[in-house]
């Protein structure tokens, strides 16, 4: 079965040209998405990606429809891949199943960890110049205000549980223990962490 995916970055972007394109080449269905093509957190992207099977064709008007990041793309064409689907761009007119369109997913591929490594690098001379210069002072501390003093007070006096408490601050377990070790913030309880008993 040949199946479609259109995306449209917004409601007010007619999404005809590619169904029409899509008709063209023989879609019998397709799923439509008006979203940002910057995550795969959409809709009908999720229930396109279930509803495809074994011999199936994806055919895309271009891979900036089905995602903007190359990471993401990489991912989805592995994705469909071990399902056996078959994922077709007309305008870069790539087939993943021939060995052209092979070998530009595997350049794609190259590009994308050259870029990681060139990331991580830039980070790596940022860190070095900033030390370099005394300027780098490591992850800055998780700072709290006076709606932790005010919750864990709460806490201390039995007026709401633990698990609410730490909700309320918005940090994780860790931090919040971590917090009221600091601040001398006591209360005689048990909490179960990772197998671990925690008196606090």
């Amino acid at each position: 079965m040949k199946v479609g995916y259109v995306r449209v970055s917004t409601i007010d972007q007619n999404p005809a040209r590619q169904e029409a394109l899509l008709n063209k080449m023989g879609v019998e269905r397709i799923f439509l998405d008006s979203s940002s093509g910057k995550n795969l957190d959409r809709t009908h992207f999720k229930e396109m990606m279930a509803f495809v099977r074994e011999g199936d064709e994806l055919v895309i008007e271009s891979f900036s429809r089905i995602s903007r990041d190359l990471k993401d793309l990489l991912h989805i064409v592995e994705t469909l891949k071990k399902k056996g689907v078959k994922l077709i761009s007309a305008k870069e007119n790539i087939d993943t199943s021939t060995p052209q369109g092979k070998l530009m997913l595997n350049i794609f591929g190259a590009l994308s960890q050259f870029e990681r490594e060139a990331i991580l690098e830039r980070q790596r001379e940022g860190i070095a110049l900033a030390k370099a210069a005394g300027k780098y002072m490591g992850r800055k501390p998780i700072e709290v205000g006076d709606t932790f003093f005010h919750v864990t007070k709460l806490w201390q006096k039995g007026q709401i549980p633990l698990k609410e408490a730490i909700k309320a601050t918005g940090l994780s377990k860790s931090t919040f223990f971590r917090k009221c070790k600091k601040y001398g913030i006591r209360r005689k309880i048990t909490w179960q962490q990772n197998g671990n008993i925690i008196n606090l």
